[in-house]
């Protein structure tokens, strides 16, 4: 079965976006597009793009492998891995985290709404020198 278009352009999206692609977003999400994740929550397509710029400017790479697509109706659901160098992460090295997104289109076909649901604490927390530990012990407790 062929893969919706919507979510094939978000897909491909992701697979070329860098700091020299941030157009490319226009061509993807809906002007008033509300992204959101564990730490942010960004309106409007200009926001996002300056997101982008921003951590685009802070990390040294950042890759998306897309393990699964699926769509219903109006609604997209991504599952993923994201691996990413920062500097101030992982002394740069790779830091790998799986998550999900869920998008929902507008009429034009373009992404009026894109939730991601990933693990904060693995991604940062639990690589802080001095917050770390502490993050990993309290997670222990609870089993996860």
């Amino acid at each position: 079965m062929d893969q919706d278009p919507r979510l094939a352009r978000v897909i491909d999206l992701y697979q070329r976006l860098d700091s020299a692609h941030l157009h490319l977003l226009a061509d993807v999400y809906a002007e008033t597009v509300l992204f959101e994740d564990p730490a942010h929550r960004i309106e409007g397509r200009p926001a996002l793009t300056a997101y982008f710029a921003r951590l685009y400017q802070a990390v040294t790479d950042i890759e998306f492998a897309i393990a699964s697509a699926e769509m219903a109706g109006e609604h997209g659901w991504l599952s993923w891995t994201m691996t990413l160098r920062h500097p101030r992460l992982a002394a740069g090295a790779p830091v790998a985290v799986s998550g999900a997104t869920r998008l929902t289109f507008d009429g034009a076909g373009r992404v009026s709404h894109h939730r991601d649901y990933f693990d904060l604490g693995a991604l940062l927390y639990e690589r802080l020198p001095l917050l770390g530990p502490l993050v990993r012990v309290i997670k222990g407790r609870f089993g996860a």
